[in-house]
C-alpha cells in the first residue's frame, strides 16, 4: 500500500467564494483532481472533481470584528490560500449587513401573493348540445333577430367562440355581429336573465385584454352593466321583502298548511333567482373590474356610485361574488375618494362579518382591504367598534395572514384609545411569544406593534409577567437591537411596579452608553435609563461607576450628535439631578453653561426649552446647585424672558423655578416680582385702550375706582412721572391708597410697557390676580 501511494498525486484548487443564498454562511467551490503517475512520474490516469465547502457564521452579528473573523475562518479553512483574505473580508461584511434572507423571501413570497377572481366559466343554462364554428358567425347574427329562444342560443354560440381567445380579433372585424349583441341587451336585457347574462359575459371576453378595451366603451357597456347591477339589486330587495311577508304571516298561523306550502314554494323561487341572478351579477362586476384599469373609467363609474352597489353585495353569501367584489373594492380603495365613499356607507360592519371564513382567498382580500381602509382613524375607531379586534388577534397564528393583520394591528394600536383594549384580548401574550420565537431578524410589523402598546401602562405589565422583561432585555443587550430597546424604553416609563424590575438592568444599560456606540442603540439605552426615577436608585454610584458624565457634557454641544440624542441627554441630565450629590456633580463639572448655550442654540424647539428649564428647576432644590445658578450663571435671567412664553408647559416650569429663586434671593426676588408686574400692567394698559375705544363705555369702574382710572388715564395721555408736564403732586394725589395695591416697587414699574412676551400673564408673585385692584375687570 506504501508503495503504490507514491504513484497517487491529489491536487485541490479553489475556484471561488460566494455567501450562501440564505444563511449568514461562506460557501467555498473548490475543484479535486485526483492522478495516477506511472513509475517514470507520467500521467497514466486521471480524474476531475467539483466539490463546495459551507462554512457557516453562527457568531456573526453587526459587532462583530470582521477582519479578526476572516483571519479565524483562513485558520480553521485550509482549503482558502491567505493572499484571498481581503475578499473573505467583503463577503463577511455583505453577510454581516445583509438582512436575514429567510425572512425576507418568507415576507416577499406573502407580500408577492397575488389574489383574483377566478375564470369565468359557462353558467348552468348556457350550455348548448352543438358546437360553435367561426365560419357560421353570420347565422348565429341572424338568430338574435328572433325570438327570445333563438336569441339565447344564438349569443350562446357567438359565446363559445369568444372564449376561445384566438377567435376575438375575427369578432371585432364583424361589427354587425357585434352591434346586434350591443342591441339586443340594451333592448331584451330585463326580459331574461340568461340572454343578459350571455351577452354581458361576450363582452367581458373582450375585456380581459386592454387592446379590446375600446371596443366594449364603443358599445357603452360598462354603462349599461352599472344599471343592470343597480337594477338587479333592488329586485333583490323586492325578492326579500316579498319572502319576509311570507314568512311573517307563516309565523303567525303555524299550524295553515297553505301558508306553509307558499311560504316554502316562494323561498324556492327565491333561492333559483337569486342564483341566476349573481350569475349576471358576476359577469357585470367582472367586466367593470377589467375596465376600471383606466383611471378615467373609474370615475366615471365613482359617479354613478359604484361604491355603493359593491357595498350592497356584500351581504351575499355567495363566496366567488364576494372574492370579486372585496378584489374591487379594494381596488378602488387606494383613491381617496372612494375610501371617503366607503367612510360614508357600512364597509366595515360588512366586512367584519367575513372575518374569519374558511375561503382563503376571501379571507386574505378581506383583510388586505382593511388595511387599506385603517390608514383612515375614523374607519380604524369603525373596525374596533364592529368587534374585529379579537377576531384579528385571532388570526395571528395564520401563517398566509400574519403579515397583513400586523399591519392592521400596527394602525389600530396608533390610536391611545385603542391601545388598552388589547389588555383584554389574547393579543400581548401572543405576541410576545412570537417575539420569542423570533432569531436575530425580527419583523418590523411585529416589534412595531409591540412598541406601540407597550405605551400604554396595563399592556406594560402584561408584557413583563412572568420573565418578559428579563427575556427581553436579555435579548435586546445581545442583539443590541434599537426596536426591541424602543420597546422596553416605552415599558421603563410607567410607574408602578414595572419601573422596580428595571434595577437589575441599570448597570447594563448604563454601560452602553459609550461614544463607539451606535447613537440609534444609545438612544434607546439613554432614554430607558432616563425613564428611571426611582427615589431607591444611587444615581451618583452609577454616574461614576461608569464615568458618564464627561459623555453627558459633551453631548450637550450642539451638533455634537442627532438631536433626539441630545434631547435625551438633558432628559437623562434632569432625572439624575433629583439626586443631590448627583446634582452638586453635575454642576461642578460644568453643565449648567453647556446647558445654557444649547438653550441659546434650541431657544425655537419648544421640547428642548421644557427639557433645559425642568434641569434648572431640578437643580434649584438643592442649596449647593442652587448658588451656582443664581450666583454664577445667568440662568435665572433665561427663565426670566421665558415666564411669558407661548408654550403653557414652559411658563409652567418657569414659575415654579423663578418662585424657588425668589424665596431664597432677594435681589432676583425684586426682579422677578418687578417683571411679573410689568407685564400685569402692560396686559391692564392693553385692556384699558380697547375698553375706551367704545364709546358707550366712557367710564371703566364705578366712583370708588376712580383713583385707578385716574391714574391709568394720565398714563394713557402720556404724563409720566419727571417729565415735568405736571406737578409731582399730581401723582402722589392718584396713589393708590389704604393699602388698594400691594406693588411695592417705584412708580415707574406701573408706566412701563418694554415687556412684550407673548402668552397668558403668569400669576404675580406674593398675590393672586383677583385679589389685586388692578384686576377687578
Amino acid at each position: 500500500m506504501q508503495e503504490d501511494a507514491r504513484y497517487l498525486k491529489r491536487k485541490v484548487t479553489v475556484d471561488g467564494l460566494d455567501v450562501h443564498p440564505t444563511e449568514r454562511a461562506l460557501v467555498v467551490h473548490y475543484e479535486v483532481e485526483a492522478s495516477i503517475l506511472g513509475e517514470g512520474g507520467g500521467h497514466v490516469v486521471g480524474e476531475r472533481k467539483e466539490g463546495q465547502k459551507i462554512i457557516r457564521m453562527k457568531s456573526l452579528s453587526p459587532s462583530t470584528d470582521v477582519s479578526a473573523l476572516a483571519k479565524k475562518v483562513l485558520e480553521e479553512c485550509k482549503l482558502i490560500p491567505a493572499y484571498r483574505l481581503h475578499e473573505v473580508e467583503q463577503l463577511l461584511y455583505y453577510l454581516q449587513n445583509r438582512k436575514s434572507p429567510s425572512v425576507e423571501a418568507k415576507v416577499e413570497k406573502k407580500e408577492k401573493r397575488t389574489v383574483k377572481p377566478k375564470e369565468l366559466t359557462p353558467f348552468e343554462g348556457m350550455e348548448l348540445n352543438e358546437e360553435a364554428c367561426i365560419t357560421r358567425v353570420d347565422e348565429y347574427v341572424e338568430l338574435l333577430y328572433e325570438d327570445l329562444p333563438e336569441k339565447i342560443r344564438g349569443s350562446a354560440l357567438i359565446l363559445q367562440l369568444a372564449r376561445n381567445p384566438d377567435n376575438l380579433e375575427e369578432l371585432l372585424r364583424n361589427e354587425t355581429a357585434l352591434g346586434a349583441l350591443a342591441r339586443v341587451l340594451r333592448e331584451d336585457w330585463k326580459q331574461s336573465v340568461d340572454l343578459a347574462t350571455i351577452i354581458i359575459y361576450i363582452f367581458f371576453c373582450f375585456s380581459s385584454f386592454s387592446q379590446f378595451h375600446g371596443v366594449v366603451s364603443h358599445y357603452k357597456i360598462g354603462a349599461l352593466c352599472m344599471t343592470v347591477v343597480e337594477h338587479e339589486l333592488k329586485r333583490h330587495d323586492a325578492w326579500r321583502e316579498e319572502l319576509r311577508k311570507k314568512n311573517k304571516a307563516c309565523e303567525s298561523a303555524p299550524e295553515n298548511g297553505s301558508l306553509r306550502r307558499e311560504q316554502d314554494k316562494a323561498l324556492r323561487k327565491y333561492q333559483g333567482l337569486l342564483a341566476k341572478q349573481e350569475q349576471l351579477l358576476r359577469v357585470s362586476l367582472y367586466l367593470l373590474l377589467n375596465l376600471a384599469e383606466d383611471t378615467r373609467t373609474e370615475f366615471k363609474m365613482r359617479n354613478k356610485n359604484i361604491v355603493g352597489l359593491l357595498v350592497k353585495v356584500l351581504d351575499r353569501d355567495d363566496e366567488e361574488l364576494l372574492v370579486l367584489v372585496v378584489s374591487f373594492l379594494k381596488k378602488l380603495s387606494i383613491f381617496l375618494e372612494n375610501k371617503n365613499d366607503m367612510a360614508e356607507v357600512d364597509t366595515v360592519e360588512r366586512l367584519a362579518r367575513l372575518i374569519p371564513c374558511e375561503h382563503e382567498d376571501l379571507l386574505n382580500l378581506t383583510l388586505r382591504l382593511l388595511l387599506n381602509l385603517s390608514f383612515d382613524s375614523g374607519l380604524r375607531a369603525k373596525m374596533v367598534e364592529a368587534g374585529l379586534l379579537p377576531k384579528l388577534i385571532a388570526l395571528l397564528v395564520d401563517e398566509n395572514n400574519q403579515q397583513v393583520v400586523l399591519r392592521i394591528l400596527y394602525h389600530i394600536s396608533i390610536d391611545d384609545q385603542f391601545k388598552g383594549m388589547f389588555a383584554y384580548t389574547d393579543g400581548i401574550p401572543q405576541l410576545m411569544h412570537m417575539l420569542y420565537e423570533h432569531g436575530e431578524e425580527i419583523e418590523p410589523e411585529l416589534i412595531s406593534v409591540c412598541i406601540n402598546l407597550a405605551a400604554n401602562k396595563k399592556n406594560a405589565q402584561i408584557m413583563c409577567e412572568g420573565h418578559g422583561l428579563k427575556i427581553n432585555m436579555k435579548r435586546a443587550l445581545k442583539m443590541k437591537n434599537s426596536l426591541l430597546m424602543k420597546m422596553i424604553r416605552n415599558i421603563s416609563q410607567h410607574d408602578g411596579p414595572t419601573k422596580a424590575l428595571f434595577i437589575d438592568y441599570v448597570g447594563d444599560l448604563a454601560a452602553e452608553i459609550r461614544v463607539d456606540e451606535e447613537e440609534e442603540w444609545v438612544l434607546e439605552c439613554l432614554g430607558t435609563l432616563a425613564n428611571l426615577t426611582i427615589p431607591d436608585l444611587d444615581w451618583e454610584l452609577v454616574l461614576k461607576e461608569y464615568n458618564l458624565v464627561p459623555y453627558l457634557k459633551d453631548r450637550l454641544k450642539p451638533g455634537s450628535a442627532e438631536d433626539d440624542l441630545i434631547l435625551e441627554v438633558v432628559i437623562m441630565i434632569g432625572t439624575v439631578s433629583i439626586d443631590d450629590a448627583c446634582a452638586v456633580m453635575l454642576a461642578k463639572s460644568g453643565i449648567i453653561p453647556a446647558l445654557i448655550e444649547l438653550l441659546n442654540a434650541k431657544q425655537e424647539d419648544d421640547e428642548f426649552v421644557c427639557q433645559i428649564v425642568y434641569v434648572f428647576y431640578q437643580m434649584v432644590f438643592h442649596q449647593a446647585t442652587r448658588d451656582v445658578i443664581i450666583k454664577d450663571t445667568q440662568a435665572p435671567a433665561y427663565l426670566i424672558d421665558l415666564m411669558h412664553d407661548k408654550n403653557s408647559e414652559i411658563r409652567k416650569v418657569c414659575d415654579n423655578t423663578l418662585d424657588i429663586i425668589a424665596e431664597y434671593d432677594e435681589e432676583w426676588g425684586r426682579k422677578i416680582q418687578s417683571e411679573k408686574f410689568r407685564f400685569h400692567n402692560n396686559q391692564w394698559l392693553e385692556m384699558v385702550e380697547s375698553r375706551q375705544a367704545d364709546e358707550s363705555e366712557p367710564y371703566l369702574y364705578d366712583n370708588d375706582n376712580d383713583r385707578t382710572d385716574l391714574f391709568y388715564s394720565a398714563a394713557l395721555d402720556g404724563i409720566t412721572p419727571g417729565d415735568g408736564s405736571v406737578s409731582p403732586d399730581y401723582f402722589s394725589d392718584l396713589q393708590p391708597q389704604n393699602g388698594d395695591s400691594h406693588h411695592s416697587g417705584d412708580t415707574g414699574d406701573v408706566f412701563d410697557q418694554t415687556s412684550s412676551s407673548p402668552g397668558r400673564p403668569a400669576t404675580a408673585y406674593g398675590f393672586r390676580p383677583d385679589e389685586h385692584p388692578f384686576y377687578q375687570y
